[in-house]
């Protein structure tokens, strides 16, 4: 009787370490196939980035004064741009102008902070937006720092331009700037499809932070 409990208690923690192999595999190739597709995303878009000097009602609102000035001169700039790539170099050339941009809007509203424009690699957080929502991860952005840079930020897309779009135009903006329907699909589906999704990608982002090695 004793054996026979001990083959079974065997049975049963072979069944779970099993179980829990394949959960392991299914996990790591869920995120692996979310990471990619997170990925093809983030080297389609640019994303934008104003941090505001603090989180004074003045000064977040100098910092959506800012984000129109330079939303207008950038969707002007890119009119001509078919894809990421063609969006980046005409962005990296116009930076100067639309720092000194930024730089007359804040001096109008009667303000001397300093700000800069740079295009960066940065990293982002799962974001909604009226009508679609990209996921966590990293994203090349054109960032505005007004003053001291610690106030809240704001978030949109560039490119596509996506944040200016109305909503029913959004699927023919983003695919005319290279997306692809896979691409659209995911970043406007209904929010329980797009939550979970995102969530994945999060969970597997913060995971490989932590396996990664130290330098």
């Amino acid at each position: 009787m004793v054996c026979t409990t001990k083959r079974r208690s065997r049975r049963t923690r072979r069944v779970l370490e099993l179980a829990l192999g394949l959960g392991l595999a299914a996990a790591l190739i869920w995120g692996n196939i979310s990471l990619h597709r997170q990925q093809a995303l983030a080297d389609r878009v640019v994303r934008l980035h104003i941090l505001a000097n603090s989180d004074s009602e003045e000064d977040q609102a100098l910092k959506l004064q800012v984000r129109d000035r330079v939303l207008d001169r950038a969707a002007e700039i890119l009119t001509e741009s078919a894809d990421r790539a063609a969006a980046e170099r005409a962005l990296r050339a116009a930076l100067p102008e639309l720092e000194s941009l930024a730089a007359d809007e804040i001096a109008l509203r009667g303000y001397d902070y300093p700000v800069t424009a740079e295009l960066a690699d940065t990293a982002f957080p799962t974001r909604e937006y009226d009508g679609f929502a990209l996921p966590a991860g990293r994203y090349l952005a054109l960032r505005l720092v007004i003053g001291a840079g610690e106030g809240h930020n704001w978030w949109c897309v560039v490119f596509p331009p996506l944040c200016t779009a109305v909503s029913s135009d959004l699927a023919q903006t983003a695919m005319a700037a290279g997306l692809t329907e896979d691409d659209v699909q995911l970043i406007t589906e209904s929010e329980s499809g797009y939550v979970l999704k995102f969530k994945s990608i999060e969970l597997w982002e913060s995971l490989r932070a932590r396996l990664a090695p130290e330098e």
